[in-house]
């Protein structure tokens, strides 16, 4: 009888990838949270909150956020942002400039897509309603940070 000696390796443990959801709409980032634990095997946290965001991803918390555009309640420092202004603080800071951030939006007229990616500096653009479910993982997986 010949013994095979197969390692185990906890890969689930190592390879798991943390995605932000910032989003204002409770109903979204429930569908997006269970479309991406359940699809995608990946944590997820969220908040609307602009000063939880920003100390998560200064902290290396996450490896990819999902941010909506148009957030109606964030407000930094005194100030109304949305989406795109966090976005644009994320990616203006050496510390968070090379987290991976994907854009989601309702917003899809002809031009916004460009448009929104140009203003903010974003890595990837979907937009709302997420219809196909596998899709939607595959462009979060396809922009994660692959591990040297």
């Amino acid at each position: 009888m010949t013994r095979v000696f197969i390692p185990f390796t906890p890969t689930s443990q190592v390879l798991m990838k943390t995605v932000l959801i910032v989003e204002d709409d409770l109903i979204n980032a429930r569908v997006f949270s269970k479309i991406l634990t359940k699809r995608g095997g990946l944590e997820v946290k969220h908040t609307e909150n602009v000063e939880e965001v920003m100390r998560i991803a200064q902290a290396r918390e996450a490896d990819i956020i999902l941010m909506d555009v148009s957030l109606s309640r964030s407000v930094y420092q005194g100030k109304s942002v949305d989406g795109i202004k966090i976005t644009q603080m994320l990616k203006s800071d050496p510390q968070t400039a090379s987290l991976p951030i994907i854009l989601v939006t309702a917003h899809a007229m002809e031009g916004d897509r460009e448009n929104f990616l140009k203003q903010s500096g974003a890595d990837g653009y979907i937009s709302k309603p997420v219809i196909d479910h596998q899709q939607f993982v595959d462009q979060i997986v396809a922009l994660l940070p692959k591990d040297s």
